[in-house]
C-alpha cells in the first residue's frame, strides 16, 4: 500500500497550491479519502474528507469556501485545491485513506505547504 503526496511547496500568502495523491495496492474507490495537515507543535488535524464515491465532502470551518478535495477514482488519485492561502495553512500535509468498518487506516509520508512573503 502505498499514498504519494505531491504538490506543496513555498507560496505567498493569497496564493494557490494543488497537492495530489496517488493510491496504489489497494482498491481506492473504496476508500473514504482525507487531507489531514500538522503545523509544527500542533497536533494533526482533519482539512478535508470526501466519501468513496465523491458524492459527500466535508471541511474545516479554516478551510470551508477557499479549499476543495476531489478524487478520480479512474486515476486513484485524491486531490487537494488550495486557494486563498494564509500563512496559518503552512502545515505539512498528509493523504489518508479510511475505511471504517474493518478498521483500516493507510497515511502517506506527507507533503510541505509554506505560505510567506
Amino acid at each position: 500500500v502505498q499514498l504519494v503526496e505531491s504538490g506543496g511547496g513555498l507560496v505567498q500568502p493569497g496564493g494557490s497550491l494543488r497537492l495530489s495523491c496517488v493510491a496504489s495496492g489497494f482498491t481506492f474507490s473504496n476508500y473514504v479519502m482525507n487531507w489531514y495537515r500538522q503545523a509544527p507543535g500542533k497536533e494533526r488535524e482533519l482539512v478535508a474528507g470526501i466519501s468513496s464515491g465523491g458524492g459527500v465532502r466535508n471541511y474545516a470551518d479554516s478551510v470551508k469556501g477557499r479549499f476543495t478535495i476531489s478524487r478520480d477514482n479512474d486515476k486513484n488519485t485524491l486531490y487537494l485545491q488550495m486557494n486563498s492561502l494564509k500563512s496559518e495553512d503552512t502545515a505539512e500535509y498528509f493523504c489518508n485513506a479510511r475505511r471504517i468498518i474493518y478498521g483500516i487506516d493507510y497515511w502517506g509520508k506527507g507533503t510541505l505547504v509554506t505560505v510567506s512573503s
